[in-house]
């Protein structure tokens, strides 16, 4: 069943839908000069716009910093009370106005004219003193707001931050920009505990719980009671990782346990993960294995164990 206002949703989200595939259809080869700009600059991608343009610039800029394109919004009408000070000659400067005659753009626009400052507009009217002025110019579709009356900012809108999301997709994939530097503008929430590398959360050091091969299993338990992993890995005299003594091999070896050595009750060729691996996909082989532990061998010193993740370190962050 539906509603009216089930009908005009709809209409405004198909309305939308349609501009973006203006929009796509649209690009030329004016994208690419703006790309070129972008990249090119030795200092930041300065966006600016005022009113609704203002804050589809905030999150455009937010966008091109958290992709490794450095970006700053300026809000115009700061920058005509000294905020164009923020802006050097080094920085491009990235103009949104669907009219293209914002008022408060006029003092930001005559100063990179001034100062030959890269200029790219993002306007659907070309003519316009955006338009005319900028050096490279983004041109939106003239398509009919979805509000109906032609006066909400709905469609325009919806194309400029899409615009935005096409550069910054453009430049960071120019730039071979991985999930791995991502993580790095990105520490926090779940997004920063997804791209946790293993090394992040591991216990390394002293906090590993190894005992040698021919350990007494005496020694062997109070190491891993002392550790507070329920497992120990077991190592030949040269450090190199042999096996690992878990819960279960205790209870297959109970009988006679503390006459045995740490080598008669390990469990051989463990189940180890690189450092630099993903914890999320730690998570996976432990999943995948029904353990809760993994040994991390650095492949750079092959068979040397370097730390030891649990499955509580990964569900404190948010994993799991």
């Amino acid at each position: 069943m539906t509603t009216p206002f089930l009908d005009t949703a709809r209409r405004v989200i198909r309305a939308e839908a349609e501009a973006l595939i203006t929009l796509a259809d649209s690009l030329d080869d004016r994208f690419r000069d703006a790309i070129d700009l972008m990249k090119a600059t030795k200092g930041r991608v300065i966006v600016t716009g005022i009113g609704k343009s203002g804050h589809i610039a905030n999150k455009i800029a937010a966008t091109l910093a958290s992709t490794g394109t450095p970006a700053q919004f300026v809000h115009p009408a700061e920058a005509s009370h000294g905020d164009l000070g923020m802006i050097t000659g080094e920085d491009v400067v990235l103009a949104i106005s669907n009219s293209g005659e914002a008022p408060e753009l006029g003092n930001l626009i005559a100063y990179s004219r001034r100062f030959g400052i890269p200029l790219i507009g993002l306007t659907s009217r070309p003519e316009s003193s955006l338009g005319s002025q900028s050096d490279v110019l983004l041109l939106l579709p003239q398509i009919g707001e979805a509000c109906g009356t032609g006066v909400v900012p709905t469609s325009s809108t919806t194309m400029t931050l899409a615009m935005g999301d096409a550069l910054a997709v453009a430049l960071m994939e120019n730039r071979d920009f991985t999930a791995e530097h991502f993580r790095d503008f990105h520490p926090g929430g779940k997004l920063g505990a997804r791209l946790s590398r293993v090394a992040d959360l591991m216990h390394s050091g002293a906090a590993i719980p190894l005992v040698e091969e021919d350990a007494k299993m005496s020694d062997a338990l109070i190491e891993i009671s002392g550790k507070g992993f329920g497992v120990t890995g077991v190592t030949d005299a040269d450090g190199k990782l042999l096996g690992i003594i878990t819960n279960g091999d205790l209870s297959r070896h109970m009988d006679g346990l503390l006459n045995l050595t740490a080598r008669d009750v390990m469990t051989a060729s463990p189940v180890t993960i690189d450092p630099g691996a993903l914890a999320e996909k730690a998570v996976g082989v432990m999943n995948d294995r029904k353990i809760t532990c993994l040994l991390v061998v650095d492949p750079k010193t092959p068979d040397v164990p370097v730390g030891l993740l649990h499955i509580h370190d990964c569900l404190r962050v948010g994993l799991g």
